[in-house]
């Protein structure tokens, strides 16, 4: 058992109250996966509500690594982790919570105006408004507005203050509405069939297996120039898959796994996606 110390002392204090927990790197990112998880070799896909089925000692996976086990988060397996680790995150959706954080001074008032108080947390920019109830999340849902709950991390950052309350329609329409154009939601691409009978290209499902799983390499595979390999791998799996209507929204959850494994943002990956299918009209 490793003593706990500085985060992982937070970390495991969280667990205790019941927040699924994970170390971040410098610039709130989560540690990437492990040379066993990479290109899902292990078999995890954390694309559901849960952390996903791989059981790697490591904390690969991002969000789905959140734990509230005491033994993995003071394992050996997470030490280097931790002695690296920049903040703590948690994993709200997993506890049963629905974070709304507000980025500016406008999207606070907005909230003000339009949120039923519940217990709020300070931030650099802005405020974490925490609400009991999870669902699902969103990036900006209005202008600086995110909404982070299942399949996402949010940074901790203190206890908060005020009673929290219970998660109100309010907050839930926020996601039901049409994303902002900006930062479209990624979602499964649907195109019109191919000329020629619409018959679908790949031949048999390995060909779009394998064109998924090379995109996933080459991502995860970057040395540098992230934000570029990341888009030019969203685009090249588009042109290459996306015409045919196969392409699934697993497959899409894959991609931006890799991504996020390797540091980029769910909004970067979402302007990736967006713009990979503008340039290509899909």
């Amino acid at each position: 058992m490793i003593r706990a110390t500085g985060h992982l002392r937070t970390a495991v204090w969280l667990a205790e109250i019941g927040l699924p927990v994970l170390p971040l790197r410098a610039g709130k990112l989560p540690f990437g996966n492990c040379r066993s998880c990479t290109r899902s070799a292990c078999g995890g896909r954390p694309n559901m509500v849960a952390a996903g089925p791989c059981e790697c000692p490591a904390p690969c996976h991002a969000w789905a690594a959140a734990t509230t086990d005491l033994d993995v988060l003071t394992s050996p397996a997470w030490a280097r982790a931790w002695r690296q680790a920049g903040a703590v995150a948690y994993h709200p959706g997993g506890a049963g919570l629905t974070v709304v954080d507000l980025d500016s001074a406008d999207a606070v008032a907005w909230a003000r105006q339009n949120l039923p108080a519940t217990k709020t947390v300070a931030t650099t920019r802005g405020e974490h408004w925490i609400y009991r109830g999870a669902m699902q999340s969103a990036n900006g849902v209005r202008d600086g507005v995110d909404v982070k709950s299942t399949m996402v991390y949010a940074r901790w950052i203190s206890p908060g203050t005020g009673p929290i309350s219970a998660l109100p329609d309010t907050v839930r329409a926020l996601v039901v509405k049409e994303p902002a154009p900006a930062r479209p939601a990624p979602g499964a691409v649907t195109v019109p069939a191919p000329a020629g009978g619409g018959a679908c290209p790949h031949r048999a499902p390995a060909y779009l297996e394998r064109g998924i799983a090379m995109a996933e390499q080459r991502i995860t595979e970057a040395p540098d120039a992230i934000h570029r390999t990341v888009y030019r791998t969203f685009l090249a799996v588009l042109s290459a898959h996306g015409r045919c209507g196969c392409l699934t929204q697993d497959d899409i959850d894959r991609l931006f796994t890799a991504a996020q494994a390797k540091g980029e943002s769910l909004r970067h990956c979402e302007d990736a996606w967006s713009n990979a299918r503008t340039k290509l009209g899909v």
